[in-house]
């Protein structure tokens, strides 16, 4: 069986404790979005677990399902919908110094069950407060970490997460890794699959020879249930926390290609100043010496410079490890064009749900669904824009320095 999944949502469990994000409405989301397997995200945090534990039962082989009490009005009837799977998961930021330069990497943490995530947040909570954040700060090195992780949960999957992103990463600018050996030591070999991350897609990640045996994943990082499926991750494996940690290692048995985010709408795509307006190109960012024009101050460098001073390719490269790619925009967003209005007003909700009442989940209706049956449903021009999407008849402009990208679909 096909699915997607969407394995990194997080909610800094602020947005975790809210109603509209209880593990019901998470399930919800997915299932009118098409995925079958998500995150449950911020496992470290014992107020959500305590969530979980309640409304989550085991559904076998290391996933889990809600509870029967708790699924009433999260199983809509929408046509190719599927029962939905929770993988216990979390994010974490370790912060600490390393030969002379302060370092700050994300990771992701995939594990088998609840009891794993007791253990492995007793260990934990030595290097930071868990209770104060669903993404938590430990003083702890990253390599150390994935020691700690696997001593504890052998069978855990650590993913670096975002790998990019200037502030928060392994190959981010901010962190000043060149190579996850530099990060990771001699337990580099246990890392086995690489997060892309909004900004980045696999193209530009196939541009690094150093990348070539790792699988790439992609997930929204959904700080709202709303966010899910703005990337996913396809297999075509059991459904069980077995299969999924087999296809993330070589060869990659299942793993068959990912959605991809726009990457020029991620918040960190080109270089900038936000509070100078200044958005540039890495060509023009090495024109200028790095320096704002307008404070004098370096200039926050992007996902695409950080690629380009350490790629050894000109253009992408086909390792066995390469899974295809297709690059969409969320049906809200379309919607909302094609009708000029906000992608929040009543209007836009009224006629996805319309288009999910009669087609189906949202990622099937933007890869699969006839043109014609989407005009029938809503209009010519929302088919024309689901049209121009798969196509990538779009016009972007960037994101930099933690503003979102500009996509226009009615470009004309």
């Amino acid at each position: 069986m096909q699915y997607w999944a969407d394995l990194h949502l997080h909610s800094h469990y602020a947005m975790a404790a809210s109603k509209d994000a209880r593990p019901e409405q998470l399930a919800l989301w997915a299932r009118w979005k098409g995925l079958t397997l998500i995150g449950t995200g911020d496992f470290t945090h014992p107020g959500w677990r305590a969530e979980l534990r309640a409304k989550l039962e085991e559904a076998g082989d290391g996933l889990w399902r809600l509870k029967p009490e708790v699924t009433q009005g999260t199983e809509p009837e929408l046509p190719y919908a599927q029962p939905v799977r929770f993988v216990i998961s979390g994010e974490v930021c370790t912060i600490y110094p390393k030969a002379g330069k302060t370092r700050k990497v994300h990771h992701l943490l995939l594990l088998p069950h609840l009891a794993a995530a007791e253990r492995l947040s007793a260990r934990l909570a030595a290097y930071g407060q868990l209770a104060s954040n669903g993404r938590p700060v430990l003083k702890l090195d990253s390599r150390d970490l994935l020691a700690i992780t696997l001593e504890v949960v052998p069978e855990a999957i650590l993913i670096p997460a975002h790998i990019w992103t200037p502030h928060y990463s392994v190959l981010g600018m901010g962190s000043g890794f060149h190579h996850l050996r530099e990060c990771y030591g001699d337990l580099t070999g246990e890392i086995h699959a690489i997060e892309t991350g909004l900004s980045s897609d696999p193209a530009m990640n196939r541009r690094l020879s150093s990348l070539d045996d790792y699988a790439l994943v992609s997930n929204s990082d959904a700080h709202s249930p709303a966010k899910l499926g703005r990337e996913a991750t396809l297999f075509a494996i059991e459904l069980s926390f077995t299969a999924l940690r087999k296809a993330l290692k070589k060869p990659f048995p299942g793993l068959l290609g990912t959605i991809e985010f726009y990457p020029e709408e991620g918040k960190y795509h080109w270089d900038g100043h936000r509070t100078c307006g200044v958005c540039w190109s890495p060509r023009e960012t090495i024109r200028a010496g790095g320096k704002c024009p307008v404070c004098g101050r370096p200039v926050t460098v992007g996902v695409l410079h950080r690629v380009e001073l350490l790629a050894d390719r000109e253009k992408e490269g086909q390792p066995p490890s390469a899974r295809p790619a297709q690059r969409l925009l969320p049906l809200t967003e379309i919607i909302a064009a094609a009708e000029g209005v906000g992608e929040g007003s009543k209007r836009v909700q009224r006629i996805y749900r319309q288009l999910l009442t009669a087609h189906g989940p949202e990622l099937r209706i933007l890869r699969e669904t006839p043109l014609t049956a989407l005009a029938e449903t809503a209009g010519e021009k929302l088919a024309d824009g689901v049209r121009r999407v798969r196509h990538g008849l779009l016009k972007v402009n960037p994101g930099y320095d933690g503003v979102y990208g500009e996509v226009r679909i009615y470009t004309d």
